[in-house]
């Protein structure tokens, strides 16, 4: 039965990707492995990753193999959701975020959403609740090519902003995170 018509089952769990780094120091602090999401709604200009937009394009990967090579690297302090955007593939994606978590490793996810734009729409997308749990680091906002910086550490643009979400989640207020 093709894969799209099974009932998919956590041993059957294929994210559709743009790409991977596997020790990425670019994609946040320390070294990371870096997960880019094939599929984007956001369509931002000047996207440093405008071919990861289509949702029928890259490639499928399962789940399970890339939590096998991210646990097998004793360097990596962390992994980085990028995309595209890796909230389209929240079940997927929180489902790595899980073994990850498990193995005292970290998570950063960057969004085109905004924290409060997550928030609002958690509860009627399937996953969003669990990833928005699962996440360290959260790089929010669509990409403004008129707020470009180079100054930024891991941000694209001046509205972009790096949220520490255990923290933000525990008193309710955004707590912003010193990249």
């Amino acid at each position: 039965m093709p894969r799209s018509q099974k009932s998919m089952t956590e041993q059957d769990m294929v994210c559709r990707l743009f790409g991977v780094a596997l020790e990425s120091i670019t994609d946040g602090p320390g070294i990371r492995f870096a997960i880019f999401a094939q599929g984007c709604p956001h369509f931002c200009h000047g996207c440093h990753n405008p071919e990861s937009h289509d949702f029928r394009g890259g490639y499928e990967y399962d789940a399970d193999e890339l939590i096998r090579k991210i646990l097998s690297d004793p360097l990596l302090d962390g992994v980085t959701f990028s995309g595209g955007e890796p909230f389209m593939q929240a079940e997927e994606f929180a489902y790595i975020a899980r073994a990850v978590r498990s193995s005292k490793r970290n998570i950063i996810c960057y969004s085109g959403y905004t924290w409060e734009e997550l928030l609002e729409q958690a509860d009627t997308r399937p996953g969003w609740h669990e990833m928005i749990s699962l996440t360290d680091i959260l790089i929010d906002g669509r990409y403004d090519n008129n707020q470009k910086s180079m100054d930024l550490r891991f941000r694209g643009s001046r509205n972009q902003r790096a949220i520490d979400v255990q923290k933000s989640l525990k008193t309710g207020e955004i707590t912003l995170f010193d990249l």
